[in-house]
Order: C-alpha cells, then structure tokens, then sequence
C-alpha cells in the first residue's frame, strides 16, 4: 500500500473520529452555548453601558464554547454508566463505546487548558472569579449524585460568566452584578427544570436526582413561581441600570414566552417538556435585544 493510500484510508476514520468529538462536546447541540451566553452578554453590555470592550468580549465568547464544551464532556465521562439506560442519551459518544472514557478525559484537559490560557488575557479579579467557575463546573456533573438541587449548582455555574464579565469590564463587581447573576440563576432553575422533567422516569429508575424529582407534582407551580420570581428580578435590573421602555417591552414578552412554556409542557410529556427547555433560549435572547435598544437609543459615554 502506498502512502497516498494509507493517507486515504484512514481519513474516513479520522473525519469520523473528530466528528465523535464534536458531537462529545455537544457542538452540534448549541442550545447550551446559547443559554450559557446570553447572561454573559447582558453582563458585557450593562457593565459596559453598552459598549463592552473588544478584547474581553472575544475572550468571554471563545471561553462560552470552550467552557460549556469542556463541561458536558465531563459531564458524559461522569454519567458513563447512566447514560446508556436513558432513552435520550444512549447514543451519546461515550455511552455507545466510539469514546473511550479516558480520551474523554484528555479533551477535558485539552480545554480546560485552552480556558486557562483565555482567563489568562483578563485582569486579577475576573481570573480568581474564573477558578471559582472552573470548581463549579468540575463539580456539577457529579453533584447530581449526592444533591436533589443539582439545578441551583448549574444554574451558579452559568451564572457566575456575570460578575466575571462585570470584573472584566469594570474591575469589580457591584450590587448590579450580583442581581443579575441572581436573575440567571433562577432561569437556570427553570429551564433546567424542564429538562430534568423529560428524563424524570428514567432518572427515578436509575437513583439520579433533580429538580423535577423533588418538585414532584408541584412542578409546574414551583416553575411559576420562579417565574415570576424572575420577572421581578428583571424589573429590579432595569431600575437599578436605569434602562427605558425598550427593555421593559422586553419583559413584556419574555412574560408571554414563559406562558408558551408553561403551555408547552402542561401534559408534562417528556417531548414537551424537552422543547419547553429548549424555546427557553429565546428569553435570553428577547431580554438581550431589549438591553442592545436600551443602549442604541440612549447611547451612554463608553467606560
């Protein structure tokens, strides 16, 4: 066999392989990077009053992918013996064996080192936020083991990019950073909550705990009151950034999705709930285009 052959039968399985680990890392499921990233990106416009610095905003959304892909890798090597004997995630690359467990592991590391390089071009007080990150998401995959509220440990983790941005924006971290890293912590809540709902039979079978175990027949009603929880939070936001009607017709209609969503899942059907966690991204992104008009129609000095 010559080289040009050998080079040509092995690209299938090379193509292949990198395809196992795009697919390992969830990039062909983006709707966690979207979640993860729209709390990062209102962080980045209300520290910034509109006008986010260039540098950390490349850095903080190259470290939204490398971070989320690193975390569900971790989180497929910790749930190795689960995922097999759940409808949903069987096929995933580890639980159907085209994976190896410890390859798993040598991407984790692969990115985890790619995001210590990134955290690396912020300042000292968003790199010490950053090792806080790094600690909640090595710990969640695992938590959900020992915990029936492995949503709040989440919903920190997604949460905490906000007063990361904000200390890399600003330098520190004020009273608004912390009610909005409050904010998307409950959203984490609930649209977790509706994930964890879809797999809830399965996890009761296999001895996993979740939000939508412990809430139990109540779910739904606890779902809406974090919900409103959330809307006054948002309200508490504008008043404290003193952001104008474009942000509040904002909340207006992030009310009225999560109505949908309540709609959506109302049978509490595992498909139902799954597209109530997944239309989730779109408060993100409705309250996003309220706070980008906020500041393109009352432009404010740069910071």
């Amino acid at each position: 066999m010559t080289k040009e052959q050998a080079d040509d039968s092995m690209t299938p399985s090379f193509l292949n392989q990198l395809l196992n680990y795009a697919q390992l890392m969830r990039l062909d499921k983006p709707i966690g990077i979207w979640l993860l990233l729209w709390p990062t990106l209102w962080a980045l416009w209300l520290a910034g009053k509109g006008h986010p610095n260039a540098t950390v905003f490349i850095v903080f959304m190259l470290g939204v992918i490398i971070m989320r892909s690193a975390g569900c890798v971790l989180n497929d090597f910790a749930d190795r013996k689960i995922d097999p004997y759940v409808e949903r995630t069987r096929t995933r690359p580890i639980a159907s064996g085209v994976v190896a467990p410890m390859a798993a592991l040598t991407l984790f590391v692969a990115l985890a080192l790619i995001a210590i390089g990134l955290a690396t071009m912020l300042n000292r007080q968003a790199q010490v936020l950053a090792v806080i990150a790094a600690i909640l998401t090595i710990v969640y995959p695992f938590i959900k083991r020992f915990t029936s509220i492995p949503q709040f440990i989440l919903g920190a983790a997604f949460g905490w990019t906000v007063p990361m941005a904000f200390a890399a924006q600003t330098e520190q971290t004020p009273p608004l950073a912390w009610l909005v890293f409050g904010t998307a912590l409950i959203w984490a809540i609930i649209y977790d909550t509706f994930y964890a709902m879809a797999d809830r039979e399965d996890d009761l079978k296999l001895g996993v705990k979740s939000t939508a175990i412990l809430f139990g027949n109540a779910d739904l009603c606890i779902i809406g009151g974090l919900q409103i929880l959330m809307l006054v939070a948002l309200v508490f936001i504008g008043n404290m950034a003193e952001l104008s009607t474009w942000y509040y017709t904002s909340i207006v209609i992030t009310g009225i999705l999560m109505i949908y969503h309540q709609w959506i899942a109302r049978d509490r059907h595992s498909s139902n709930c799954f597209n109530a966690f997944l239309h989730n991204q779109y408060i993100g992104m409705t309250m996003f285009i309220g706070i980008v008009l906020h500041y393109t129609f009352n432009p404010s000095i740069p910071v």
